[in-house]
């Protein structure tokens, strides 16, 4: 027995440091959008140069959308430094985006839906964790749903109907619990698939990449849940 328990412990160990560093990053990352979300909101001058100029925000929407297809797409190519630089500069740039949730919902509703958020999130990725079912197929239906819900909010600019809205908004909490699950259970199939003897810095982009796949499910499930809990606004 003592030949196969030592492996054994050593995988356990090389699994559960992968998946604090993982976690640890999320927690940066969310840490560092909703600090400059907050700090944004209460200086008038960076958010008359970001909203009040259309220009300016879309431009950070691009790059925004640019660092994720960077970090996803070339995360290999790239040094572990770069993409840990690029996934917070990430964070800040959406706390720069999301400052508006601040003007829009009372602080009550953000930090009670946070917390609803929180705990949704917990639940999904001890599901996705502890789970013996292949969510792999389920993955696939839940991207296919985040595709219809980008369409339909494209449609919902020009409509401007509040139960579309909802409706979308139910729906996407749905899509990113699944979203939740089932990246968690790649992300543990990653973990322990990982060969031994592994360069740290290939560790660290793995990790970094882990975190981005939850932090986007964090935010977007907050968002969703935030249209919904946010009730009429700010008081």
């Amino acid at each position: 027995m003592e030949p196969i328990s030592v492996p054994r412990q050593r995988t356990e160990v090389l699994v559960n440091d992968f998946v604090r560093s993982v976690y640890n990053w999320m927690f940066i990352g969310l840490a560092v959008t909703g600090f400059i979300a907050l700090y944004v909101s209460t200086n008038a001058t960076i958010m008359q140069f970001v909203y009040g100029n259309r220009l300016v925000f879309f431009g950070l929407i691009i790059a925004e959308l640019a660092l994720v297809f960077s970090i996803s797409g070339a995360v290999n190519r790239m040094s572990a430094s770069t993409a840990t630089m690029l996934f917070v500069l990430y964070s800040a740039l959406n706390g720069v985006t999301l400052s508006f949730i601040f003007l829009v919902y009372a602080r009550a509703s953000i930090v009670t839906t946070f917390f609803i958020c929180s705990g949704t999130f917990l639940a999904c990725s001890i599901y996705g964790w502890t789970t013996k079912r292949d969510l792999t197929s389920l993955g696939g239906f839940f991207m296919m749903g985040l595709f219809g819900i980008i369409i339909a909010s494209i449609v919902n600019i020009f409509v401007h109907s509040s139960a579309m809205q909802l409706m979308i908004s139910y729906i996407g909490v749905f899509v990113f619990i699944g979203l939740t699950a089932y990246d968690t259970q790649k992300l543990k199939n990653m973990a322990m698939t990982q060969p031994a003897g592994l360069d740290g810095g290939v560790i660290r982009k793995g990790a970094i990449l882990g975190a981005l796949s939850l932090y986007l499910d964090f935010i977007n499930l907050f968002l969703f849940m935030l249209r919904i809990f946010g009730g009429g606004g700010r008081d």
